[in-house]
């Protein structure tokens, strides 16, 4: 009963690009029993025009039930468009009542309408995608606290999201029903929606796992009780340290994520070194006892990694994928592949052609954790 048709568009502007659309798109009613899910991601060069798109799609489809997000980039089975106007729309045909789009929550969990509550208490949803605003501070918060609103209270285990926030050289629209903005939603699924989840850190570690030792705010003074400075010099090697203007986007700092199996963590930037007292600083907030590791990103590490992660992947699968979303980091994508498209060239040398589309986010969601520099992929059997 479920099944997925994918659709894309790169003409010059909105009202072709929903004509392009509405033609590769499903023209018969679903079948008895099953209803549409519309995933529709479109780069910022549309934003402006994303409810035009949005209106003329479900007048001309009826599909009623819409999720997505605008981006910097785009992507899709085997292709990516980054600067210009450019829609990716998934289509899923899924059982009835087996999904729900989640409005946008703003501020905190007590915003989940009743309606929905009811149906999370019926169906009690496992997995969920989220698009988030990045300018909202309390996405984060959202994130954790509605995973745990799923919670399967039997096995005590949180629900599982994934997602990205959007990324945009203007408004940051998301799309959950109707166009929106400033928080989180998404689409919540029932346990009949199976789904299986890949990461892709994309980086490389250049040294031993360390402690912080002393710190304040975001600023680390040392590492196992020496001067955090020397170090972070002796993990990078001799050739960068006698110029650390050369570590400037190719080393950051790495957080193990505790209690994961899989060896996951989160990457930030380094921000700021002072060679007078030997300090670090970094892209987030840090305490003293958490453990650090220092990461290299290149291209040649980053395929490696993306490539393992979608063969680890379809290696786990009981059966073969029907469809599946991406969402990368706006810093990946050509600027870390280098060619325009190779990131989904890589994902579609091991996947085939299984429908995949997403966008390019300002971070990634996965297991309910805000990453960055990541690749996260779903795929739906």
């Amino acid at each position: 009963m479920t099944s997925f048709t994918f659709v894309k568009s790169e003409a010059q502007d909105w009202a072709a690009i929903a004509k392009e659309l509405e033609i590769g798109l499903p023209t018969s009613p679903p079948p008895a029993g099953s209803e549409r899910l519309a995933l529709l991601y479109v780069t910022d060069s549309l934003a402006d025009d994303f409810s035009s798109l949005l209106a003329y799609l479900r007048q001309t489809t009826g599909i009623t039930h819409w999720a997505g997000s605008v981006g910097m980039g785009i992507c899709w089975t085997g292709g990516e468009a980054f600067g210009r106007s450019a829609a990716a729309l998934l289509v899923a045909e899924l059982p009835a009542d087996s999904f729900a789009v989640l409005p946008l929550l703003g501020k905190e969990i007590g915003e989940i309408p009743d309606h929905l509550r009811q149906w999370m208490g019926r169906a009690t949803p496992p997995f969920g995608v989220v698009h988030g605003d990045p300018m909202n501070t309390a996405v984060p918060g959202l994130i954790e606290a509605l995973s745990l609103e799923m919670e399967n209270a039997t096995l005590e285990v949180p629900g599982f999201l994934v997602g990205g926030l959007t990324s945009s050289r203007g408004a940051h629209y998301q799309l959950a029903a109707d166009v929106i903005g400033g928080g989180l939603s998404g689409v919540l699924f029932a346990p009949d929606v199976e789904v299986a989840t890949g990461l892709t850190q994309g980086c490389a570690p250049v040294g031993a796992t360390h402690r912080i030792t002393d710190c304040m705010d975001n600023v680390i003074m040392t590492l196992d009780g020496e001067p955090a400075i020397d170090v972070f010099k002796e993990d990078i090697g001799e050739l960068l340290a006698r110029d650390l203007n050369r570590v400037a986007g190719y080393i950051h700092a790495a957080f193990p994520v505790e209690g994961s199996d899989t060896g996951d963590y989160v990457v930030r930037n380094l921000v700021g070194i002072d060679l007078e007292r030997g300090w670090l600083a970094v892209g987030a907030g840090v305490e003293t006892g958490e453990r650090v590791l220092f990461v290299r990103r290149d291209p040649a590490g980053a395929e490696q990694d993306l490539t393992r992660m979608v063969t680890g992947l379809v290696g786990r699968l009981p059966g073969p994928a029907k469809g599946g979303l991406y969402f990368s980091c706006v810093a990946r994508g050509p600027s870390l592949f280098g060619d325009e498209s190779r990131e989904m060239e890589i994902i579609a040398d091991v996947l085939g052609d299984v429908p995949v589309v997403g966008f390019f986010g300002q971070g990634e969601i996965s297991n309910n954790r805000l990453y960055g520099y990541t690749g996260v992929l779903a795929l739906f059997l």
